[in-house]
């Protein structure tokens, strides 16, 4: 599952083909975390702890967790395969926080989907990332400018190669959901590349942008050529540019 389900907050859906008992591990294990959670950054670690391990509450009969900030993990088996759910705590009602409301919710689209991943793919392997990200320019533009529009209107799971930052690549759609775009690219080991943002608004007329890009098995100078190109495409492709 791909949508983000609005009932009384956002709930974000994914399943798997992992046991339960892998996916509760992958939110229980702090080096697991770092496999799937956000990209990486010095401060990891204590977010990871903050996040996961913090004023939490957990119940690992059920599978279910419930993370500093209120929102709610839920494990369940799914055929041959696991479900995890992600209900988002409500709307604190404090408007300074409850701006950034719509940015969390996106946030943890992409988690969520790096999760699966991590699971199906690349159970156990040591990811490495980079980050970019822009708040002058919405997610759809990039996609466009990046030459992966036509991508994003393909079936998940169906192959597609594109010319990206200069880098021919090939892989499969991995995801897609109103505002994001997630692919495979063979050449990154298998890795996963997530365009997501949030759209225009009011409070925020440009919109915002990033990409997150998970590697596996690059050496040290494969790496650092990818981290060139990409910096340099972000720098050119910002809005107005």
């Amino acid at each position: 599952m791909n949508d983000i389900q609005r009932g009384e907050t956002p709930r974000i859906e994914v399943t798997a083909s992992a046991s339960a008992d892998a996916a509760w591990q992958a939110l229980r294990d702090p080096a697991a975390i770092r496999q799937w959670h956000g990209w990486d950054t010095d401060e990891a670690e204590a977010e990871i702890d903050s996040i996961y391990f913090t004023d939490v509450v957990e119940e690992a009969d059920r599978r279910t967790l419930v993370v500093n900030g209120g929102d709610e993990f839920e494990i369940q088996p799914d055929g041959d395969g696991v479900r995890i759910t992600l209900t988002r705590a409500p709307l604190s009602g404090n408007p300074d926080w409850d701006a950034y409301y719509d940015d969390v919710t996106e946030g943890w689209t992409s988690f969520m989907h790096q999760l699966r991943f991590a699971l199906e793919r690349r159970p156990g392997m040591t990811r490495r990332t980079l980050f970019f990200a822009d708040r002058g320019t919405y997610s759809g533009t990039v996609i466009e400018r990046i030459g992966l529009d036509a991508v994003a209107g393909q079936p998940r799971g169906s192959r597609y190669t594109a010319t990206i930052a200069g880098e021919d690549v090939a892989g499969e759609v991995w995801f897609r959901s109103t505002r994001q775009l997630g692919v495979t690219v063979d050449a990154w080991g298998e890795g996963l590349l997530v365009i997501a943002g949030t759209a225009p608004s009011d409070a925020d007329p440009a919109g915002t942008s990033m990409a997150i890009l998970s590697t596996y098995g690059l050496d040290g100078a494969d790496f650092g050529q990818l981290d060139t190109r990409w910096a340099g495409w972000w720098a050119d492709h910002r809005a107005g540019e």
